[in-house]
Formats: structure tokens, sequence, C-alpha cells
């Protein structure tokens, strides 16, 4: 087994809490070296680990293989288009780009220079949604009809985060929080035929976008995906209605919660979310109400590192492909176009 040698470009909450933990603990990977222009955080955590003060010296390094792009949203097709030009492979943090168009160049860039590009959606792991994607799985629902899907969150001042405040591309909830809801949507039910939007900021000052209501259209369903930055008492973050039947579930997944506590990875009971947080499942079954708790599934982001090895070292397909990742921003394109023109947008 040879590991696949992996540099971050930066350390703060997604190096610290998303990626390194992961790689430290999976044989497959040597966290070899980090991106920190003025301090040695990684090196404190991680003593063999290696401290490039600027991106240039970081991609002079022939040893590395792959580079783990986790900087600002706005930053990631400029800096993402130097690594492939180095010949390393990249994932780039959600969201892909800004545009289309960057994700359109960046992928015939790193087909051009033969490096795989993957896009880091790890909520496709986490227990919740898994479960959900279980439940459509065993079609038990029948038919869908109507699909809600919420990432909600009570913060109601400003990120000390200024990049997150500042209005640019690629800034603001739709593309933070929304790309996840939007990934996962596409993964159960591919792309829609049009998207309606509506978008808003309610935090005092804020010039960024703290609240969405985005409709996806499809031939024979709904999907709604909300996000408020307002939401005091927690909704269901997935509510699924069927023909036969709905399914309700709670967003619980508890694997951001564990890596801020420190808890190691690879322990035996990582990714299991508690007995109350069960979803409901509610059908009609052989004429008859029948209504029951359903036990979630396993969460498990080192599925996605599993997955980009195997890409990597033995040419199976990427966990998440860069195509996947562009798919989010034409959505993302279509509800901001919808937004400012007040019209369904059809794709």
């Amino acid at each position: 087994m040879q590991p696949i040698h992996t540099a971050l470009c930066s350390f703060g909450m997604s190096g610290h809490l998303f990626h390194a933990p992961f790689m430290d603990v999976n044989a497959n990977f040597n966290l070899y070296g980090v991106l920190e222009r003025t301090q040695n955080r990684a090196q404190k955590k991680y003593p063999n680990i290696k401290t490039f003060r600027t991106l240039e010296a970081m991609l002079e390094d022939d040893t590395i293989e792959l580079v783990i792009l986790n900087t600002p949203n706005i930053t990631h097709y400029d800096l993402a288009k130097q690594i492939i030009n180095s010949g390393k492979h990249v994932v780039v943090e959600k969201p892909f780009t800004a545009t289309v168009a960057e994700a359109e160049e960046l992928i015939k860039l790193a087909k051009d220079k033969n490096v795989y590009l993957s896009v880091y959606h790890n909520r496709r792991w986490d227990s919740d949604f898994k479960t959900v994607q279980k439940i459509l799985n065993q079609c038990v629902l029948g038919d869908i009809v109507e699909a809600e899907f919420h990432y909600d969150r009570f913060e109601t001042n400003l990120s000390y985060k200024t990049h997150k405040e500042t209005p640019t591309e690629a800034v603001g909830s739709l593309y933070d929080l929304g790309s996840h809801l939007i990934d996962q949507t596409l993964q159960l039910f591919g792309m829609p035929f049009s998207v309606f939007a509506h978008m808003d900021a309610f935090r005092k000052d804020s010039k960024v976008t703290d609240y969405f209501d985005v409709k996806l259209y499809y031939k024979t369903h709904l999907v709604t995906l909300k996000s408020s930055y307002f939401v005091r008492e927690p909704l269901p973050a997935y509510v699924l209605h069927g023909k036969k039947g709905s399914f309700v579930k709670s967003k619980s997944d508890i694997q951001e919660t564990e890596l801020q506590k420190g808890v190691r990875t690879n322990t035996e009971d990582w990714g299991f979310e508690p007995k109350s947080e069960q979803g409901v499942l509610h059908i009609m079954k052989d004429g008859t109400s029948h209504k029951e708790s359903v036990v979630s599934e396993k969460g498990d982001y080192m599925a996605y590192y599993n997955g980009l090895y195997e890409a990597i070292r033995h040419h199976k397909s990427l966990p998440v492909s860069a195509e996947d990742g562009m798919k989010v921003i034409k959505i993302i394109e279509a509800a901001t176009k919808s937004n400012n023109e007040k019209r369904i947008i059809e794709l």
C-alpha cells in the first residue's frame, strides 16, 4: 500500500476538523504538508507535518501528490487552476466555484493535465441523509409528491470571518449551506427541469444572503430547500411525502460535534446518532396506517477519503466528481437569476 502524500491549503476550521483528523488515522494517506503563512498551528497538533509559507513553495515540492483546497470560496477557481497546472490532484471544498464557466474550465484543465479533481461534498455521508436515502431506495413511500429539506441555524450576528460577510461572488448562505442541500437533492432525484427562488438578508447590517427558499421542479414532484439564521426551535431537516406515506427526520448527524470535541475518527462508535433522533415513517401498509421509528444509518465521512484513495491509486470513480460539483453551481446560478428576475428559470 502506497499512501497518498497530501497537503492542506489552510488549517482553519475545515482543515482542523474535516480533513486532517481523517487523514491522520487513515493509512492510505500521509498528512505531509500544510500552507500557513504566519503560524504553525498544524505542527503543534501534527509534529511531523511540513509547513509552507506560500502556495508556490508547496506546489514545488514533488513529494506532494494531492492538495486539499480549503480556502475561502472566492479563491477556489484561481488556486485550483494553479494546483492543477502543477500536476497535482486536487480536492476543492464546496462550493466548487463561483460560476459554471469557472467549473467547466477547471474540469477541462484537469483532464488535459491528467489529474483527479474532486469536490468535497461530505454531507452525502451524514447519518441523517443516509437514512433518508435508505428510505427512498426501499420505495416504501411510493411515488414522491413533495420533499422539503432544511439547513437552519439561530445566529443573529455577523461572522467574524470578514470574507464570509463581504458581498463578492460565491458568498452567502446559498453557496455555504445551500450547496449541501442541493448536492443531497441531486443525489436523490437528479437535476430538476426548473428553479424558483427567493433570497434575503435579515441579520442587522448583513450584506449577503442569510435566508433562502428554493423550489426545484421535477416532472412528478416538488422539492423545497430552505435555510434561515433565525430558527430558534429546530424544524425537521428532511420531510418527504409520497403516495403511500411520509418520512420525517431531524438533522442529527454527530460527526461535526464529535470532531469539535476532539474525538478520534476511528473509534468504534463513530457516526452513530442517539436513538432519540430516529426518523418517523408513517405509511399505509396492507390497507392500514403503520407508524414506526427508523434506526439511523451510520455517518461516515471517512468513506469519502477511502473513495478518493481508490480513485487515485486504482483508477476507480471519484466519490464526488467535479461534474457533480458543477451541477450544484448550475442550480445556484439559476436560483440567483430567479431571485433577481422574480421568475421561474428553466434549466
